[in-house]
Order: structure tokens, then C-alpha cells, then sequence
């Protein structure tokens, strides 16, 4: 099956783009009599710049630099997006562990569909990330995220909103979730973290770092051991990292990165609850969709033997070679393997005056998600009369296979929603039949051109040829080969004051049906998603950060219809401000604040019931704000506090019902001292401090809970 699904009339709408590499080409290649040789030789040109994220800001809450997309190794300052960098020193002032822990800092970041307790499958402005392609390891290797990522060897998270075609291929327009991992650093490192919370959760975690041959090649590992408790009832688990980062320099300007991590995590997964369903004729009556009362957040409707049991294993070489001192070439070839057991648990079919229900336990044995990923590029700098220009033009190919089970072994087990009983193990099936197996091939050619003129103006322009296709035995084959085009500009008002703008078409997978449909697992054809967004960066005072944007996306509508069918079925636009305020204002406080203000509907429907409805899980408000205070009268001595607020969210595509916005707070604390000439870090943090009960998530017609209030603390030696 071809593209035609995706409507002629959003392909009408590009003006020649087939054409747009050769427009580029003849740009590139005809704005200046420079002789060729003499520009890629000339050492006195434009060079390019070398930028290592271990040598970006240190002991601060904001960065300098960005390392996802086509914008790596530019400054924040000068990138025309909405980029949201979590460094290392939140990671470490919150006690973050995995994904959600640190983009919750990212307004509009929220968890979509299930909860907290097994992996972070996450929204960004109602958007879903995709758990295949959205999350990248060092700005390529898209990982598998049906596990949690740890944040242990991590040295910073970036979420870069918004369509990210033109370097990632398809990708939904939430964005791209970026880790960047911990280098091996010139001085060695020896660090012994021990942690654990109030609810019984105790593990550790050792960094070491060492360099070897003349310094020529650096090596660092990080190991994890933990248990798991995140004080819910019949709840444990455990999980483990253990990751290498390894960097070879053998000559000068020639460098080798190679990246291993093995992650597990087991644990028992926390039952959500099914929306109620509503006949043709109450719908008729309107009659509203009245939502379980939000259960305690230390409940569970499942039990202890429902695990999620995953093993996950990446792997990435990174090669860069600077054959001229102003042209590079880049090569990267990875894997992101992961293999699951899932005890899926449902809370569902009950009764809301007496609490009866049914729990669904679906079984899915040995599931198995493999991602292979490659890229070539070359990077050069050179003049063209008044232009500077940084240009990148290189390949990408990503193949994603996946082998899951029929979900046809499923068991229904007594419930009640106020009293919970507790079952017997039901043991997994020793069946595995794999009837619908797909593989997505996501091939792609581009040209990217960062231009400068004086101080005060810089020119982005770039195209994505595309070739696509995905086969699965139950759906056939789908199919693009398309151009994606990107323009924008950013003007320096002044050096610490910046204006932008951007345009940005993308191509995305039309997304996967979730397990509670019909059609589950089923993928949907490919569609269109176009962005622009405006705004304001501005440095008022060294090393704190001000962004204002404003942006508009448009996408094709995915949702649940009323025949629990997962459709692709018209369009929907998500239109809003981003703010964000991050880094120091004193030595003495550190600030990191976001907030987002969206409008999304849905549109251009068949189903005039839903035109003018707001997506699922889409709040309209949501802001966070961490503060840190490093105390002047004890030498040492940091205090924290934060607020995370996510507003009300609609639970389907009807907008039946909403559940509550809520607003969770966290207070902590971490003391510095030296004991026997070892640098000693004790930390100690109190999440949901409130102790609230709240819906965390919806989507698909479930509800997930958030967690209990959590005690966390831990020790770091220094050697």
C-alpha cells in the first residue's frame, strides 16, 4: 500500500519539494567563484568547533550547548527550538533514576496511558513519544523504551520538542528524548554511592573512571545493584545497570567512542484501571461518564506474581575523523536489543457502587524489540562571499524489528476497587506464537546548512529525502518516499538576546494500537506533521537562561473510536507558549522552572462528534519549578524544594470525562564535607511531600495512579 492514506491534499501543500535537494546543491554550489580546493583547505576559514559535554557547564543547572539533532555543539542561545536540558546537577540534587524522574522538570512532559512503576512511556504537549524511535542514546541510537533507562551513567537529558524529521526519519512531533552518557574524564574517578528510600528500596552504585596509553584511551563504568519498593502494595522487584563508556584517541583528531549498557529490570506491575463504558444510547442522553474515585496511591489492584520481567542491551561505535581542520567525517553503527515477560494487569468491567470488577491479567511471553541503526556524515566549514555556513550532509538507516506474542492468554480474576483481594499465581503460558511480526525500514538522505552572517544573523536550512516501509502480516505494507524541509532563522539583538523562528515538516509512524484495542498492535500507515514556532532566547546575567516560544503543530489524528478500533482519522493542531528560566542567578541559588500554556483540538474529522475536542491526555497548563539554595552560615549545606503541577486531562478521544489537574511538592537537602580526605556527599529528598492521591496518566481508555509519598536518600564516597 502506497502513501495515498495519507490525503493527497497534505502532499499538495509542498511546493516542489521534490526538488529541494537540487535547490540546495545549487545554493550550496553556486553563490560564491571560490575555487573548491582552496575553500575545504583553507586553514584560516571557518573551523569547526569541537564541543565536549564534559567540558560544558560544571555544578550548574543550566548548559551552554545542545547534542540532539542537526543542532548538536550549537548553544542553547542560538538554537531556534524549544530545548529543555536537564544536566547532571539535577539529576544528582533530585535523586533521579530514570526518565520521568528527569523531564518532569519539562513542562508538558507528563506519563501517557500507565504508571510510573515500570517504564517511562511518556507525552510531550499530548503527543506520545514513540517507545522505538523517540529515545536516543548520544543523539543516534534510538533505544527500545519498554524499560525504565536508568540515569546512573547519564551525564545529561535533553527533550527536544517538536518535529525532528530531518535528522531522526519518522518520528512523531513530541520530540526527541536524548541521553548522553558519562565520559571518561582526564582525572580518575573512584565513587561509591550507596541509596535507598522509606519504603525499603537499598542499592548501589559504583562510577570508576581511569585512563590508559599515554592518556590515549579513557575508560568508565558504572555498575548498579537494586532493589525495588516503591511503597504500593504487592509490589517489589529489582533492577541493574552495568554500562562502559570507553573513548580511543589514537592519533590527533581522530576519536573513537564506544558505548555498552546492559539494563534489567523485574517488578511487579501496578494494575490500571479501565474506563467505564458508555451505551449508543447513554451517549445519546448524555449521559456523563462518571470516573472511579481516585484510589489511594498505595493500592494496587493487582498482585505481587504480575510482573514486568525485561532485559535490555545497547551498544553504539562512534567515529569521528577531522581529515581538514575545517571538514570532519562521521561514522555510528549500533544495536538496542530488549526481551520482556509482561503480566499486563487490567482493572475492569465493575461495579462503582459496590466496587466488584474483574482484573485482566494478559500474558505476552518473551516479546522482543531489536533496533539496528547506522549513519554517515561529513561536516565542513567554509566561506561563501558574506556566508559563513556549517553544513552537514550525510545518511541515516534504522530497522526496527519486533516479535511479539499473541495476547490471547489472558485470565479474569475477582476484584473489588475499595477492598483488593489477592490471588494465587497464575503461571505464564509456555505458548509463544508469533502471528504478526513487523520490520520498519527507515532509510534517509540529508543536507543541513547552519549560515552566518556578521554577529547578529544565523540562516537554518535543510531537506530529508525519506524512504520508508513498514510490513507487518496483518496490516501489509506501507511505504513513503518523501521530502522533508526545514527553514529558520535567529536574529542576535544583542550577544545575550536572541529572536527565532523555524519551519519544520516531518514524516511519523501513524502509531501502534495499544494492548486494550481491538486491533491491537496493529501500526498504522505513516502521515504528515508540520511545525512553527517563534520565540525569544535572552542570557540576561552570566549562566541563567530565558526562552519564550511559541509554536503550532499539526498532525494527523490517532485515537481510540468508539468501536475500540485504533484509527487514523482526520487532524489535530496543538498550538501554545513554552517558558523556561534555568541556571544561576547568585552563587548562592539555582533555579530551574518551565511552564506551557496549550490549545489543542481535533479537527477535519469523519466523526463530527469529535471536532473541536481536546486530544487525550492533553492538559491545558502545566509548570514546574527547582530551586536550589546553597546555604552561606553552613559550608556545605544545599537546601531544595519543587513544584510539578499538570493540569486536568481528558480521558478519550470524546472527552467523556476528565481527570483532576493535580500538584505534587518536593523538599531536600545535601551536605558536602571531607572525612579522612575523602569527599563525601550525604543527600536526602522527600517526593510528593503531600502524600496526594492522583490520576498520573490516561490514554486508550486506562487510568493510571501516581506514587506514594517517597523518602530517598544516599551517600556518595569520593576516592
Amino acid at each position: 500500500m502506497g502513501m495515498r492514506d495519507l490525503g493527497r491534499a497534505n502532499w499538495a501543500r509542498r511546493s516542489n519539494l521534490k526538488h529541494g535537494a537540487s535547490a540546495l546543491a545549487l545554493l550550496f554550489g553556486g553563490i560564491a567563484p571560490v575555487p573548491a580546493a582552496a575553500q575545504l583547505a583553507a586553514a584560516d576559514g571557518p573551523q569547526l568547533e569541537e564541543i565536549l559535554i564534559t567540558a560544558d557547564r560544571k555544578k550548574s543547572f543550566s548548559a551552554n550547548y545542545v547534542q540532539a539533532g542537526t543542532f548538536r555543539n550549537a548553544r542553547q542561545l542560538d538554537t531556534p527550538l524549544t530545548v529543555t536540558v536537564i544536566p547532571r546537577e539535577i539529576i544528582e540534587a533530585q535523586q533521579a533514576t530514570n526518565l520521568f524522574d528527569a523531564v518532569r522538570n519539562s513542562a508538558g512532559v507528563t506519563m501517557s496511558q500507565v504508571g510510573p512503576s515500570v517504564a517511562s512511556n511518556l507525552q510531550a504537549r499530548g503527543i506520545n513519544f514513540e517507545a522505538r524511535s523517540s529515545y536516543r542514546l548520544n543523539g543516534s541510537l534510538p533505544t527500545v523504551n519498554l524499560i525504565d533507562l536508568p540515569l546512573e551513567d547519564k551525564e545529561r537529558v535533553e527533550v527536544l520538542k517538536g518535529v525532528a524529521a530531518i535528522y531522526y526519519g519518522f518520528v512523531p512531533p513530541s520530540g526527541i528524548v536524548n541521553m548522553t552518557t558519562k565520559r571518561p574524564t582526564n582525572s580518575p574517578i573512584n565513587d561509591l554511592t550507596l541509596f535507598g528510600n522509606n519504603h525499603g528500596t537499598i542499592g548501589g552504585h559504583a562510577d570508576m573512571s581511569r585512563r590508559f596509553v599515554d592518556d590515549k584511551v579513557g575508560i568508565r563504568v558504572n555498575a548498579v545493584e537494586s532493589g525495588l519498593d516503591y511503597g504500593i502494595d504487592k509490589v517489589d522487584g529489582n533492577r541493574r545497570l552495568y554500562a562502559v563508556a570507553i573513548d580511543v584517541d589514537p592519533f590527533e583528531n581522530f576519536h573513537v567512542k564506544l558505548d555498552a549498557e546492559h539494563i534489567h529490570k523485574k517488578v511487579s506491575e501496578v494494575a490500571i484501571i479501565r474506563l467505564p463504558t458508555l451505551t449508543a444510547a447513554q451517549i445519546a442522553a448524555r449521559v456523563p461518564l462518571v470516573l472511579p474515585p481516585t484510589p489511594s496511591n498505595s493500592s494496587n489492584l493487582g498482585d505481587k506474581w504480575m510482573y514486568t520481567d525485561a532485559d535490555s542491551n545497547n551498544f553504539l561505535a562512534h567515529v569521528d575523523y577531522k581529515f581538514l581542520p575545517n571538514w570532519s567525517v562521521t561514522l555510528e553503527a549500533g544495536e538496542s536489543y530488549l526481551n520482556r515477560d509482561r503480566r499486563f494487569p487490567v482493572f475492569q468491567n465493575y461495579n462503582l457502587a459496590t466496587g466488584a470488577g474483574t482484573t485482566n491479567v494478559t500474558f505476552t511471553n518473551k516479546g522482543e524489540y531489536r533496533n539496528v541503526n547506522y549513519r554517515a556524515e561529513f561536516a565542513g566549514a567554509f566561506q561563501t562571499w558574506i556566508l559563513e555556513h556549517e553544513i552537514s550532509f550525510g545518511g541515516t538507516r534504522n530497522v526496527r524489528k519486533q516479535y511479539v506474542p499473541v495476547t490471547n492468554n489472558a485470565t479474569n480474576l475477582a476484584q473489588n476497587l475499595y477492598a483488593p483481594i489477592e490471588h494465587a499465581e497464575v503461571v505464564m503460558p509456555a505458548a509463544r506464537s508469533i502471528t504478526n511480526p513487523q520490520k520498519i525500514d527507515d532509510k534517509g538522505l540529508y543536507v543541513f546548512d547552519r549560515m552566518k552572517y556578521s554577529d547578529w544573523l544565523e540562516m537554518v536550512v535543510g531537506v530529508r529525502r525519506s524512504i520508508y516501509s513498514s510490513v507487518t502480516a496483518a496490516t501489509g505494507r506501507y511505504s513513503a518516499a518523501e521530502n522533508s524541509p526545514t527553514g529558520g532563522a535567529v536574529i542576535k539583538v544583542l550577544p545575550w538576546l536572541s529572536f527565532y523562528g523555524t519551519y519544520i515538516e516531518g514524516l511519523e509512524e501513524g502509531g501502534v494500537a495499544p494492548l486494550v484495542a481491538a486491533n491491537a498492535n496493529q501500526t498504522l500507515p505513516p502521515a504528515l506533521s508540520t511545525q512553527w514556532e517563534v520565540g525569544i532566547k535572552a542570557e540576561p546575567i552570566d549562566k541563567l537562561l530565558l526562552t519564550l516560544g511559541r509554536f503550532s503543530i499539526d498532525r494527523s489524528a490517532s485515537f481510540l473510536n468508539s468501536s475500540n478500533v485504533f484509527v487514523q482519522d482526520g487532524r489535530t493542531t496543538y498550538e501554545g507558549f513554552e517558558f523556561s528560566a534555568t541556571g544561576e542567578i547568585n552563587a548562592q541559588f539555582s533555579v530551574f522552572a518551565t511552564a506551557m500554556i496549550l490549545d489543542a483540538k481535533v479537527g477535519n474529522t469523519s466523526d463530527l462528534t469529535l471536532i473541536g475536542k481536546r486530544p487525550e491526555n492533553t492538559p491545558r497548563f502545566a509548570a514546574s519549578l527547582f530551586a536550589e539554595y546553597r546555604t552561606p552560615w553552613v559550608e556545605g549545606l544545599s537546601l531544595t524544594a519543587g513544584m510539578f503541577h499538570t493540569g486536568g486531562r481528558a480521558v478519550n478521544a470524546a472527552n467523556q470525562a476528565y481527570i483532576p489537574g493535580y500538584q505534587t511538592y518536593d523538599i531536600g537537602a545535601r551536605y558536602t564535607t571531607d572525612i579522612r580526605g575523602a569527599d563525601v556527599t550525604f543527600r536526602f529528598n522527600i517526593e510528593n511531600l503531600l502524600d496526594k492521591n492522583y490520576y498520573a496518566a490516561t490514554g486508550s481508555s486506562l487510568l493510571a495512579t501516581g506514587l506514594p509519598r517517597t523518602a530517598k536518600f544516599s551517600t556518595t564516597f569520593r576516592f
